[in-house]
């Protein structure tokens, strides 16, 4: 009596992308511990490998005092510009938790979206205007003036006379930022699509 093994059929070996390349570097992001990016930026850095965090300039009021405060603009990221032999160096590095993947796949980010960051994080110029047009909370608006020009999002909230809030899709994510009105100017609904 001949007894027949049955075998499963497991599904083919699936391909995911891995962007690393053995000599061009590359920008990745990985999330760090809480309220550690600028350590992580500091130890990385010893190590050679260069890193980037975006931070904002933000102003504190307490009781006593006032103070200017340096915080990144998304928490727990870290940007890395690295080769395939500096993937590991990054992984050991204290307070680095993992890389950002996006369905198993380590995806690089285009050197434009880490512009975009700098771009976005160096916006220092306060205009004021005193009107604010025919913009309306949902209007489709693109950036015409400062840093951020060419910018594209949708328009959130009015803030006064002197600001409104834009969401910026990038990354990822909506990044909110208060815009002056006199540097945006209305597109046509669906443009954003």
């Amino acid at each position: 009596m001949t007894k027949s093994l049955k075998t499963k059929n497991l599904p083919a070996e699936q391909d995911f992308e891995n962007h690393l390349h053995l000599t061009e570097a590359r920008w990745f992001a990985v999330y760090t511990g809480y309220k550690r990016e600028k350590k992580v930026v500091e130890l990385l850095a010893q190590k050679g490998i260069t890193a980037y965090v975006p931070l904002q300039r933000l102003t504190r009021h307490y009781t006593r005092k006032t103070r200017q405060v340096e915080l990144p603009l998304i928490s727990c990221y870290v940007f890395v510009k690295i080769t395939q032999a500096q993937y590991v160096p990054v992984l050991e590095t204290q307070f680095v938790q993992r890389f950002l993947k996006i369905r198993r796949n380590l995806l690089a980010i285009p050197e434009a979206e880490i512009d975009l960051l700098r771009r976005i994080v160096g916006e220092l110029t306060e205009i004021e205007i005193e009107t604010i047009g025919e913009l309306r909370q949902g209007d489709e608006v693109e950036v015409i003036a400062g840093q951020l020009t060419g910018l594209k999002g949708v328009l959130v909230e009015k803030r006064g006379r002197q600001k409104l809030v834009v969401e910026l899709k990038t990354l990822g994510y909506d990044l909110l930022m208060e815009v002056n009105p006199g540097h945006l100017s209305k597109l046509q609904p669906g443009s954003l699509s």
